[in-house]
């Protein structure tokens, strides 16, 4: 297997596209499946289209769903850290991505995206793994 870690500054980004990362990565190891997770309780991984206005357009649902206002259990952080938290109950915090001649395949507009609404930890790390036939 191989792996890489990726470090990621996503500051108050709620939306970090690391396709081209995962492409470089994928690149020189030939037929597979490529796992990407975050190793974070806060952060998830989705595949959506960016660029069209998905990208506030899903923050926008998950503030709907998950309100920083809300009396959250689990308090400490900054105000409404908890619904953080439960992000990746939601949005997993790991994919997997077949990979032909080291072309992750991806749909047409397809890209892989960092979520990570908690703006207390703005360093992410997101691990690689490839598993080759």
């Amino acid at each position: 297997m191989e792996t890489r870690v990726l470090e990621i500054r996503t500051g108050s980004r709620f939306a970090t596209d690391i396709t081209q990362e995962v492409a470089q990565f994928c690149g020189p190891l030939g037929d597979g499946l490529c796992n990407v997770f975050v190793p974070h309780a806060t952060a998830g991984v989705a595949l959506i289209e960016t660029g069209s206005g998905t990208e506030p357009d899903l923050e926008m649902i998950v503030a709907e769903m998950l309100p920083r206002n809300a009396d959250y259990r689990h308090r400490h952080g900054s105000p409404g850290h908890g619904r953080d938290h439960v992000l990746p109950a939601l949005i997993a915090p790991s994919t997997t991505i077949p990979v032909l001649d080291g072309h992750p395949l991806l749909g047409t507009w397809q890209s892989v995206v960092l979520i990570d609404p908690n703006a207390d930890n703005p360093q992410r790390e997101v691990r690689l793994s490839f598993v080759g036939d």
